[in-house]
């Protein structure tokens, strides 16, 4: 059976400054860092594409061995995960390579500047990640945290075959290196598993996740 992959261009989120000086460590509210934010910002503009490709599979669960259609892997967490789902949605999401430029040129000119930009760049993967998630939580209602190569106990090398499965390079310009890092820098795979009802749709997956250096990490699910 054929699952077809489709591609969305999204407009700019809203920015959230708290998330920003979140990503750059900033506990305290600085009117000089709000100033540099504002500036970076200004500086993004027009620089950013937002773009998600994504398609749904059938997805079957025996103990902690998972069938993604595309590919099978063994994986607790990722089995936990989508426990009570029949399907999930696989997708790809990008900001494109307009920030790396830009905290390539600041590492040299201006460090504060760099990590700003990083910070930002988090911010915003992460928002175009959830406007994705919101429109499939409408979608089909009840829904699992999307769940990502690295978290728990899923193995990194998965990202091989979800670029092969999503065609990322083509649809939405992101490559894997052999390292199995991402370019451009700020880009997100992820699974979402479509449940079949609301027992455990409110997990949180960063509770589960053993990553605590991932700058993705949200502080309320610790």
């Amino acid at each position: 059976m054929i699952y077809p992959v489709y591609v969305k261009n999204y407009p700019a989120p809203d920015f959230n400054k708290r998330e920003i000086l979140r990503y750059a460590g900033v506990k305290e509210d600085i009117i000089e860092i709000n100033a540099l934010i504002d500036e970076c910002i200004k500086e993004l503009d027009g620089k950013l594409n937002y773009k998600v490709c994504y398609v749904e599979y059938p997805v079957k669960i025996l103990g902690d061995d998972v069938d993604l259609t595309f590919t099978s892997v063994t994986s607790k967490d990722l089995a936990k995960n989508l426990k009570n789902c029949n399907d999930f949605i696989l997708f790809a999401a990008t900001v494109g390579v307009g920030i790396d430029r830009l905290i390539a040129k600041y590492n040299a000119l201006s460090p504060t500047k760099a990590l700003i930009f990083q910070a930002i760049g988090a911010e915003r993967i992460e928002s175009l990640c959830d406007l994705f998630n919101n429109e499939i939580k409408e979608k089909y209602k009840t829904v699992k945290p999307r769940f990502s190569a690295g978290y728990g106990d899923l193995p990194i090398e998965i990202q091989k075959d979800i670029f092969t499965a999503l065609n990322c390079s083509k649809n939405i310009g992101v490559i894997l290196n052999e390292s199995l890092l991402m370019s451009p820098s700020k880009s997100v795979t992820a699974i979402i598993g479509v449940a079949k009802d609301s027992d455990s749709a409110n997990e949180k997956v960063c509770a589960a996740c053993k990553k605590t250096d991932c700058e993705f990490r949200r502080e309320n699910e610790n």
